[in-house]
């Protein structure tokens, strides 16, 4: 670029900088389109009352499901799609559901006692009458109205991070 004029000099940089963040979004896409193609896909479907006890699910889809009722007791969630989806009495103690992004999601009369539910989305999710004893969600999105909801019955620390559930909502005491 050298021996360029100054427009020329700046639109070059620009149009490199531009080629060098698509190629690593291309990259990160690729990568993460590599990891969803083994994973299992409950999208849409019927799991009422189905048995997941500890199940190694990490990245599964499981948008839109009818999940009522059914037990993912210890399971593992992690980076899972449950946008939608309806955990409605589901047992969740001590799953993790780490990274999953869970916009829109009923986890209505839910047991999360102990889950790991870090760095997770749950926007527009409810989840009135679920217990939450001992769950962590550290740095997870949340509506402001479901925070201060959860903050009026979190108690309890978890057992894996030792973090107290009313810290890891941000509860003001």
């Amino acid at each position: 670029m050298i021996g360029l004029p100054n427009a020329k000099r700046v639109f070059f940089s620009g149009l490199l900088a531009l080629l060098v963040g698509l190629s690593c979004t291309v990259s990160a896409f690729v990568g993460v389109a590599e990891a969803q193609q083994n994973t299992v896909d409950y999208t849409l479907t019927d799991l009422r009352g189905r048995g997941f006890e500890d199940a190694d699910l990490a990245g599964a889809a499981l948008a839109a499901a009818e999940v009522r009722d059914a037990n993912f007791k210890g399971a593992d969630l992690s980076g899972c799609i449950l946008t939608k989806a309806a955990f409605v009495r589901t047992d969740l103690r001590g799953a993790n559901l780490s990274e999953t992004f869970a916009d829109r999601v009923s986890f209505i009369g839910s047991d999360l006692r102990d889950a790991l539910i870090v760095d997770a989305l749950m926007t527009s999710s409810i989840f009135n009458e679920a217990d939450i004893t001992g769950a962590d969600f550290s740095n997870t999105i949340l509506d402001r109205f479901q925070v201060a909801q959860l903050c009026k019955r979190a108690t309890g620390e978890n057992p894996v991070t030792g973090i107290p559930t009313r810290e890891s909502l941000g509860c003001r005491d």
